[in-house]
């Protein structure tokens, strides 16, 4: 009967690999999957890495970035399209590189190796069946500060250790072990393996690129030209811009990934109580991926938060919150409407998740909106302005 080691914990391998290379145990959080990801990081040191695939990782982790996403290169697009970033395939866009030999290349190669039956024999269906369990996995590189490679040094290669801690081992390509912090990955490219937790949501740049006709950000505001042409002077709320005062994660998780949400009654013009029935609260609901180097920048947003603002809007429900993860839960609040010197109020739930940092939440007057048009307003830790045109 034939035995593979890649049917092994891939551990079992890597040992092997080099004295110097072991797994330690008093170093992994085993309850978040970590010493899967410790695993990967001393597989991907051990590969002959050169500039070419270097190049390669760079140039997802930018596309990523560009995308609205944080600096990362999931498995699923080393494999499957190698150079592109998240978000490149919803955009219909890919890498414009062509590698002669793909880290995945690699990757196969390193483990076809390592798949070696008791009779000297590879077994390719057991690599395959790795690689696609790699790729399901969300198992991603994450470079930090990729913005200021200068193209030629090489990286050293980490891990999420699974716990708070600021400093981590790290492997290098020529085999030496390294601790490794923040501090180090602004100086020198690190990689940290880790897992995806944005990819599956939609970035404000990405829902400008799937809606070329919102125009490009800047001075521009994301809604569509034709409300603005059809009524000139109609009033529109929007975020001007967005300031994040301190990361909400450990660097080895990433970037902070914000989710700004509100909800009113927009285009509200009832003039009676039965006509109130016919309007339906706006929920508006967006995800902002703030890098680590963009901590304490104030970056320009431009995004509509209602594109048609009416003096009888009396409240709106708003909430920042910073993706933890969980299961979906909502926040239930009232937006508040006049009518004749009336108030009533809509409930609106805001959709949130169990274990979500809350930045801020509550209910936005009128009167607050108008006052504070065009200045900077403090919620919690992040500071926006809102601004009424």
């Amino acid at each position: 009967m034939k035995t593979s080691l890649i049917t092994l914990p891939l551990a079992a391998i890597l040992l092997a690999v080099s004295c110097d290379r072991t797994l330690d145990e008093q170093s992994v959080d085993a309850s978040q999957g970590a010493a899967s990801l410790q695993e990967v990081a001393l597989m991907l040191s051990s590969l002959p890495l050169g500039r070419e695939q270097m190049d390669e990782v760079h140039s997802a982790v930018m596309a990523s970035s560009e995308n609205g996403y944080d600096e990362e290169y999931t498995m699923k697009d080393l494999f499957d399209s190698p150079g592109s970033g998240v978000g490149d395939q919803a955009a219909g866009t890919k890498s414009g590189q062509e590698f002669r030999q793909p880290m995945r290349d690699l990757i196969r190669q390193y483990l076809s190796e390592k798949s070696q039956t008791k009779a000297g024999e590879e077994d390719p269906a057991a690599v395959e069946e790795y690689i696609r369990d790699l790729i399901d996995s969300d198992i991603q590189i994450y470079w930090p500060f990729s913005d200021s490679w200068n193209g030629r040094e090489e990286p050293v290669i980490t891990f999420n250790p699974g716990t708070n801690a600021e400093s981590n081992i790290g492997y290098t390509l020529d085999g030496r072990e390294v601790e490794v912090s923040e501090a180090v990955a602004r100086e020198r490219p690190v990689w940290v393996v880790n897992v995806n937790d944005d990819s599956s949501y939609t970035s404000y740049e990405m829902l400008l690129k799937q809606n070329p006709e919102w125009g490009q950000g800047g001075g521009i505001y994301i809604g569509t030209k034709a409300e603005a042409e059809d009524e000139p002077e109609s009033k529109a709320l929007k975020i001007k811009d967005f300031k994040m005062k301190r990361n909400y994660d450990s660097w080895f998780l990433g970037a902070s990934e914000f989710f700004v949400k509100c909800g009113l009654v927009e285009n509200f013009k009832a003039k009676s109580e039965d006509e109130l029935r016919n309007y339906v609260p706006t929920i508006t609901d967006f995800m902002v991926v703030v890098k680590r180097r963009q901590l304490g920048q104030r970056i320009p947003f431009n995004v509509l938060l209602a594109s048609e603002w009416t003096d009888q809007m009396e409240d709106i429900a708003f909430m920042i919150s910073e993706d933890d993860g969980g299961t979906v839960t909502s926040w239930k609040v009232d937006a508040t409407v006049k009518i004749k010197s009336k108030t009533y109020g809509v409930e609106i739930e805001l959709p949130i998740k169990s274990r979500d940092d809350i930045v801020w939440r509550g209910s936005l007057s009128r009167r607050y909106i108008q006052n504070n048009s065009g200045k900077v307003q403090h919620f919690g830790d992040v500071e926006l302005t809102l601004e009424l045109i």
